[in-house]
């Protein structure tokens, strides 16, 4: 078989309806985020010929430029940015994305509630947490989930304020797991994430908990027998990256 981008998200969509199945969950839950950072728009654009609509970027100013040159001939693409988010470039990301997935501090939530333009709707977000402890990794820092009583008693109050900004809408939770040897030593990583949402849904009910972003190329399937409802695929769909 030709390996093209047909090709491969068609077995990308395979493998998450497999994974799904197997967890006994309906596949069109779970919706799928190609990760074109580094790819060229015109290889984005066989993608989105391939039936992709919703596209993880990790860089602002990348994800700018690729807009600039999608959108008119592609109108109706959701743009997420999957990346470490700086406050000075808030502006812009309120701006350009359908959905934040790593907003990672109460003050860069401050910062993006207060360049949304309320009268045109809240801006989704997801919260980023550091469940694997790991240092390299952005979020709020909660290793080993909610059985961290510490942490956890200090991440309560700063999600209660964000959860009061007026331009923000919280839809659920991000992570990003270690690389392991087999996706199954992933899973307890994603399981963390799936508690801890489920306890933040039961402490603060007025918000909407329903996404779960967790899983990449190496360990989506992993990611979807935990819950997950938003995976981040890039490799699997558009070969190794450009740059």
């Amino acid at each position: 078989m030709t390996h093209t981008i047909a090709n491969r998200l068609q077995a990308v969509h395979a493998r998450i309806a497999q994974a799904a199945l197997r967890a006994g969950r309906d596949p069109a839950t779970i919706t799928l985020v190609a990760v074109t950072k580094t790819h060229a728009p015109a290889l984005i654009a066989e993608a989105i010929a391939a039936g992709v609509h919703d596209l993880g970027e990790n860089r602002v100013q990348e994800a700018a430029a690729k807009i600039a040159v999608l959108a008119a001939a592609h109108p109706g693409l959701r743009w997420h940015l999957i990346g470490h988010l700086q406050r000075n470039k808030a502006r812009l990301a309120a701006e350009l994305f359908a959905m934040i997935h790593s907003v990672d501090s109460l003050r860069l939530a401050e910062a993006l509630s207060r360049h949304v333009d309320v009268g045109a709707g809240r801006l989704p977000i997801l919260l980023q947490v550091n469940v694997s402890g790991e240092a390299s990794k952005e979020g709020f820092d909660l290793p080993g989930g909610v059985a961290n009583q510490a942490d956890l008693a200090a991440l309560l109050p700063e999600v209660e304020r964000i959860l009061a900004l007026p331009g923000l809408e919280v839809r659920g939770l991000m992570t990003i797991a270690p690389i392991v040897a087999d996706q199954a030593q992933a899973r307890p990583v994603f399981r963390a994430l799936r508690e801890l949402r489920d306890e933040l849904a039961r402490r603060f009910p007025q918000a909407n908990w329903a996404e779960l972003s967790m899983g990449m190329t190496d360990d989506f399937e992993a990611a979807i027998a935990e819950g997950a409802t938003i995976v981040r695929v890039g490799r699997a769909i558009f070969g190794e990256r450009e740059g």
